[in-house]
Formats: structure tokens, sequence, C-alpha cells
């Protein structure tokens, strides 16, 4: 890892993405994925594949070039995909690797915090559709720099209220 501070809290970040993102999709219905409550709202599986694309932006400021994602056969191949970025992109960060053009803190206020934005939209959508993400206390989740891909931690604290379960059904 990293001995520069900055890059150690952008590695918890993506962690933390990498966690709150498969918060927001654990137990989703299939159907789920191709959900859209209209006014050209994306579905999830395009936020997902946007967030793909966010990411793999962020990995451009390392590497050069450019990044954009097709399309997968299926959404667990796009989830595959989304966790290897999260890797990628912390193996660059790890290496000390130069950034062009932009800072560490660039990264955090444009593509890092952008990927989050999307998770919370993921989440959103899972409720308009029928099956709400359980409420927990994330200061306590147990997020790793160490665990990116898609076998996160369950719920260290979750909330044992949670009066607007019951209510919504699907």
């Amino acid at each position: 890892m990293s001995r520069n501070p900055e890059r150690q809290i952008l590695r918890h970040y993506l962690a933390s993405v990498a966690y709150h993102a498969q918060k927001a999709i654990r137990g989703a219905p299939g159907d789920y994925w191709k959900f859209s409550p209209g006014n050209q709202v994306r579905t999830p599986e395009a936020i997902l594949r946007h967030m793909t694309s966010v990411l793999g932006y962020a990995r451009t400021f390392f590497i050069g070039g450019t990044y954009t994602p097709e399309p997968l056969p299926d959404i667990e191949a796009e989830i595959d995909r989304f966790h290897s970025l999260i890797e990628d992109v912390a193996r660059l960060l790890d290496s000390d690797a130069p950034l062009l053009e932009i800072d560490e803190l660039q990264l955090l206020q444009g593509p890092f915090s952008d990927a989050m934005t999307h998770v919370g939209q993921l989440s959103l959508l899972k409720r308009l559709y029928g099956s709400p993400v359980p409420p927990e206390n994330f200061i306590y989740a147990e997020i790793s720099a160490a665990r990116l891909g898609k076998n996160q931690a369950p719920p260290r604290r979750p909330d044992s209220r949670w009066p607007e379960a019951p209510a919504i059904q699907h």
C-alpha cells in the first residue's frame, strides 16, 4: 500500500464505494436491473455501467487514453467488471504511479465522489422498485481497503428497527 496519506484515504474511499455498492445491490431481484421510474432516469444496469465508466475515467489519469465500457451479456459480468476496475484503480494508487493533469483531491471530488453518488441512486431505485436496502450504521461497517471485490462483509450494526420494511412489498 502507498505511504502517501492522501492515497491511503482514496484507497479506503474506493473500499467504501465497493461496500456501499454491494449493500445497494445485494439481493436485488432480476427485474430490478431493467427498472426505470420514467422521465429518462437510467436503469440500475445503466447506472452500474456508468459507475464503471466513471472509474475507468479515473484510471485514465494514471495511464492515459480513454475508457468507454461496452454492455456485457449479463448483470453478473457487469458487477464483476465494476469491482475489477475498483481493484485496478486501487493498484495504481498503491503503486504511487503519478497522476496526469490532476491531483488526488481532484480524483476524490470528481470520479470517486461521482461513483458514490450513483450508489445512492441504486439504493433509491431499489426502494422504488419495492426492494429497499436495509439501514445500518456505516460508521461501524467492516470496510477494508484490502477488500474491494463483490464479497463484502455483512452489516455489523444493522438497524434493529426498520419501520418502512413491512410497508414495502413487491
